[in-house]
């Protein structure tokens, strides 16, 4: 059990009460789950505990912050990645994929952030489009590729993921991700970022 730590002083409390109710102790006012999804957006860093055990509920708080904006059709997990993550849980591989997911979501952070820059700066609204969205592909294809090539054994069905299906195994077991696709993958983020960097330099010689 993860309980209340000495450093909370910096960041935001909220408690979680018997009846579901959530309260901002910065505010003393009872908040929703959409007012923490705001938080987030904003980068307001928070703590949720339960009042009566104190203990540390900030991840399955999230993680139903994020259940809640799929039902709203806010849908940005693949049925794919969702089944590979799945296959995860209690695969010898389970300690691997934490700092992966967050390394490789910080990239893909940074390179959107960028983007965003660039397009807001750039003069008569011509924004070049074709050069984001295909970065914006190579992101998400390799985002995925990587999921894949962690993957301990699920694969996409016949099906191509419908309702109902069940994931298939391969024939042969799957090994741990090698030097080289490692490399292969620290290379092809070096390459976006590049990319990334000349568009910007471009716009600064304007």
């Amino acid at each position: 059990m993860t309980t209340k730590k000495s450093d909370d002083q910096d960041r935001i409390v909220i408690k979680k009460y018997a009846n579901r109710r959530l309260y901002n102790t910065a505010t003393s006012s009872y908040v929703t789950l959409d007012h923490l999804s705001q938080m987030v957006k904003e980068n307001t860093d928070f703590v949720v505990y339960d009042a009566k055990s104190g203990e540390d509920i900030t991840r399955p708080v999230l993680t139903q912050i994020i259940v809640e904006e799929e039902n709203k059709g806010q849908n940005l997990l693949p049925i794919s990645f969702l089944r590979q993550l799945i296959g995860f849980y209690g695969d010898s591989l389970q300690g691997l994929v934490p700092s992966y997911l967050e390394q490789a979501m910080r990239a893909f952070g940074h390179n959107q952030e960028q983007m965003r820059e660039y397009m807001q700066g750039t003069m008569q609204g011509m924004f070049p489009f074709g050069q984001f969205e295909e970065m914006n592909k190579q992101n998400i294809a390799l985002f995925e590729q990587t999921m894949k090539m962690f993957s301990p054994f699920l694969q996409e069905n016949e099906n191509g993921g419908q309702p109902g299906a069940t994931p298939t195994k391969p024939t042969a077991p799957a090994s741990a991700p090698s030097d080289a696709s490692l490399s292969e993958l620290k290379s092809q983020l070096e390459a976006m970022q590049a990319q990334l960097n000349s568009l910007a330099g471009g716009k600064s010689d304007k």
